[in-house]
């Protein structure tokens, strides 16, 4: 009877419990996790200088940097006034600018449409690897 007892105790302990959807680098996010808000991009003159995750920036890769998500994280980041997206890994911290949710590599801006304007309004949603 204990035993039965104690083992119904632990199973509904256990269905309360739940892992996190998506884990990366020992983060947990939300598998449906996304935002919305401004992107701008990295101005020329900081190509190859060193990122917060240790890699020097390359404005022709598809990267960008995020306040928060781990580095490596990969995210689809779509231009809200034309619906034009792409995926970009994260590796390097910021914006550092109020109201902006990412900054966007050179290359990513100019798949984005976004160049002439500067900076756009977004979408930035984690992508699934298995999309890819």
């Amino acid at each position: 009877m204990r035993r039965t007892a104690l083992l119904g105790v632990l199973l509904t302990l256990l269905a309360c419990t739940s892992a996190p959807a998506v884990a990366s680098h020992g983060n947990s996010i939300e598998a449906d996790w996304s935002e919305v808000g401004k992107a701008s991009f990295y101005s020329s003159r900081l190509h190859g200088r060193r990122t917060a995750s240790g890699e020097p920036y390359d404005q022709g890769s598809m990267t960008a940097a995020h306040p928060s998500l781990p580095f490596g994280t990969l995210v689809r980041v779509t231009n809200l006034n034309n619906g034009r997206s792409v995926v970009l890994r994260i590796n390097d911290r910021g914006p550092f600018v109020g109201g902006r949710v990412i900054d966007v590599s050179r290359v990513a801006a100019e798949q984005l449409g976004m160049v002439r304007a500067g900076s756009v309004r977004v979408r930035v949603e984690l992508e699934n690897e298995d999309t890819l």
